[in-house]
């Protein structure tokens, strides 16, 4: 591995544990983010990869340890105060409008990033700025086509990816990313690697997701939890030839 410094983690945590009531469900977890790469969280059911979501974009109090945003320590920021720092949870704010049309799901986040609230009668020019940008998001994420549509009519896969341009219409540093695939028809898994792909150019992704040929397309580092803690931890070759990883995997499936 490439030596990494201080200044290249813009999300950390050390020593990261969470009980409830006598269950250790994420047991010690150290985990190292770079600035601008895809990192994955893996495991098998029950590891504490969506505890450890929790903790981190500071949904739930850690019983121990400690968590650093971009150089500052957001052990005990309110989670609305880390979101507005850019660390943005996709799917915690799945704030879709169904009967709103797609185009104006996105000019809606726009606006809340600009802290215009929902001021629809200002300007036209205001509002034709924000157009331009929300076509843009939609062009990015291929729904420009369905911009009159309204949200509610769109494919699940479709309302997947709005829900990414809605996130990224908050303009974050760090987006988290839950389980993006999950109830995603197989035939959009590749529409929707490619939308991520695109919008973390500039960006951080972090992301738990099952899938792991999804994994292997995504992410640099890959984070392998098991039982509450970090098994292994590199690139998908690496994580896919450890001895724990395959056991982990295997032992889980021979246990049903």
């Amino acid at each position: 591995m490439s030596q990494t410094t201080a200044t290249d983690i813009v999300l950390g945590a050390s020593g990261l544990t969470k009980d409830f009531s006598g269950f250790r469900a994420v047991d010690g977890v150290s985990i190292n983010v770079r600035r601008g790469s895809i990192h994955a969280l893996i495991g098998p059911n029950g590891a504490g990869k969506t505890t450890c979501f929790n903790l981190l974009t500071r949904f739930l109090a850690p019983s121990a340890g400690t968590i650093s945003y971009d150089g500052c320590d957001i052990t005990r920021t309110p989670p609305a105060d880390v979101a507005r720092m850019g660390l943005v949870r996709s799917f915690q704010i799945s704030a879709i409008f169904p009967k709103l049309s797609v185009l104006e799901n996105v000019r809606i986040a726009l606006q809340s990033r600009r802290g215009m609230s929902f001021d629809f009668w200002r300007s036209n020019r205001v509002l034709d700025r924000l157009n331009e940008e929300a076509v843009r998001l939609l062009a990015m994420i291929d729904l420009d086509s369905k911009r009159a549509l309204p949200a509610g009519e769109l494919s699940y896969g479709g309302r997947r990816a709005l829900e990414i341009a809605t996130t990224i219409a908050l303009d974050p540093k760090v987006i988290l990313l839950d389980e993006p695939m999950a109830g995603i028809a197989h035939g959009d898994i590749e529409r929707i690697v490619g939308i991520i792909r695109a919008v973390a150019s500039g960006r951080t992704v972090l992301m738990v997701e099952h899938n792991l040929s999804v994994v292997a397309a995504l992410a640099e580092t890959i984070t392998v939890l098991a039982r509450g803690k970090v098994i292994a931890e590199g690139s998908y070759e690496e994580v896919s030839a450890d001895p724990l990883v395959k056991e982990a995997y295997i032992g889980k499936a021979h246990a049903h």
